[in-house]
């Protein structure tokens, strides 16, 4: 099945080839067909979502394009759970992502399936239904953002929104073969976001193509003052890789594929590809990223997860997912000394990595 871009289903509603009611329509016809309970945690009405498209303006870049939204962001009219029904809250308002969005003709379709309070890689950690991988049935869908990646790589939407903490919008990505985009921190309002790490959050676009995700990320990207982690970031032009460019790989030694060989040799072929497109390939003593990754989940930025589920956890904590409890909880036992002493030690890791690049 070809599978309809934002750019070429935009093309076609301008030259009336289709309409915008016509698109929504067949998005609805496609998650009936699909059969899949696992995608969406809430559905919008589907007379309700047409509706809109017949009111949608065509000076935008997503004029009638259908879209789905992450279910830990808000969308006025519809509950946000986060993947938690005794956190689930009605929004009263568009998170201001959506808000841009909606301004450039976009449709929110509904709210899709997530790790519980984006806290996992595997998209299974919720108490709905899992999405099912459209690629192969025995992998997993990737998470946090399992819903969205999914519901792009079956065609139902040519274009989702989700969140990227520690991978979120780049590992759905992967498994389901669509394109991931994380975008600098603070160039994309987080503003009706439910947090993970709220210093660290960032909204990440999942789309069939580059040209695609380029195109949500100039809609959403801007300075937002109601934000306070909010940057003032300028967006360049898309272009084409350097030629020549020099690529950093981990050392050999740190290629670790925990037994699996065919990721082994799949990895070696696509860094023969890479030189091959005339990229330069310089290895790279990866240990202090890694142990940067690691003070994520291992470190006192796990106090930010634990304020963001805090009150289900102190009055309901058999409502979590019980892996997202046990990662969680420890936040609620570090101390200020614990916080401090991680910030010196990131300040050395961020000057190892400014010297390596």
């Amino acid at each position: 099945m070809r599978l309809n871009t934002v750019l070429s289903l935009v093309e076609t509603h301008r030259k009336g080839v289709a309409t915008p009611p016509e698109t929504i329509r067949r998005c609805y016809e496609r998650i009936r067909a699909l059969g899949d309970p696992g995608i969406f945690i809430t559905l919008r009405d589907e007379d309700e979502a047409v509706a809109e498209a017949q009111g949608v303006t065509n000076n935008g870049d997503f004029y009638g394009v259908p879209v789905v939204v992450k279910d830990n962001i808000d969308v006025a009219g519809m509950p946000t759970t986060a993947a938690c029904p005794v956190f689930a809250y009605q929004a009263g308002d568009d998170a201001e992502v959506v808000k841009r969005l909606k301004r450039a003709g976009a449709i929110i379709i509904g709210k899709t399936n997530l790790d519980q309070f984006a806290t996992g890689l595997v998209g299974l950690r919720t108490p709905y239904p899992a999405p099912r991988n459209p690629l192969r049935r025995d992998l997993i869908p990737g998470g946090s953002s399992a819903g969205s990646a999914v519901a792009v790589a079956t065609g139902i939407v040519p274009l989702a929104i989700g969140t990227d903490t520690a991978g979120s919008g780049r590992v759905p990505a992967m498994f389901n073969n669509i394109v991931g985009l994380k975008p600098s921190l603070g160039l994309i309002s987080t503003r009706g976001v439910v947090p993970a790490c709220r210093t660290l959050d960032c909204v990440s676009v999942f789309a069939l193509s580059v040209d695609d995700a380029w195109t949500a990320l100039r809609a959403m990207a801007g300075y937002d003052p109601n934000d306070p982690y909010s940057r003032e970031r300028p967006l360049a032009m898309l272009g084409s890789a350097p030629t020549r460019a020099r690529l950093g790989v981990p050392l050999t030694s740190q290629r670790l594929f925990f037994g699996d060989g065919r990721a082994a040799a799949d990895y070696e072929a696509a860094l023969s590809r890479l030189k091959h497109l005339g990229f330069r390939l310089t290895e790279v003593d990866m240990e202090p990223f890694t142990e940067t990754a690691q003070l994520l989940y291992q470190g006192p930025w796990l106090a930010e997860r634990y304020l963001a589920a805090r009150k289900v956890l102190e009055e309901n904590p058999n409502a979590l997912h019980p892996v997202t409890r046990a990662i969680i909880a420890p936040g609620a036992n570090l101390k200020a000394s614990d916080t401090f002493a991680a910030f010196y030690r990131l300040a050395q890791l961020r000057r190892a990595a400014d010297d390596i690049f």
